[in-house]
């Protein structure tokens, strides 16, 4: 799968649970809506995705992407009711970085 080396990036970061190279994956502000609520700025998503793998201990596993429409189809796995499930998430980037981010 041919993926934006941003997105590939994330994948990994986020396999690695490494929340600090995670953030840098996000402009400075950037807006990630999970879960419903929302996250503005680069060290609010640090810390979101910092308690979010403490929490769930989540690996992704990329299924399908598309160019068009810019979403990431995942298998997402971790230490949560109902693992593995399906997840999409839906990017806009600026200057080859994530500048939002909706997870659903």
């Amino acid at each position: 799968m041919n993926l934006p080396k941003v997105v590939a990036e994330l994948v990994k970061t986020q396999n690695n649970f490494d929340s600090a190279a995670y953030a840098k994956c996000f402009t400075e502000t950037a807006v990630v809506f999970d879960e419903g609520k929302t996250h503005n700025g680069r060290k609010e998503i640090e810390n979101w995705i910092e308690k979010a793998n403490k929490h769930y201990q989540a690996t992704m596993k990329p299924l399908e992407y598309s160019e068009i429409e810019h979403t990431l189809k995942t298998e997402v796995s971790g230490t949560f009711p109902g693992s593995p499930i399906t997840m999409t998430y839906h990017y806009e980037f600026e200057d080859g970085l994530i500048q939002s981010l909706k997870i659903v």
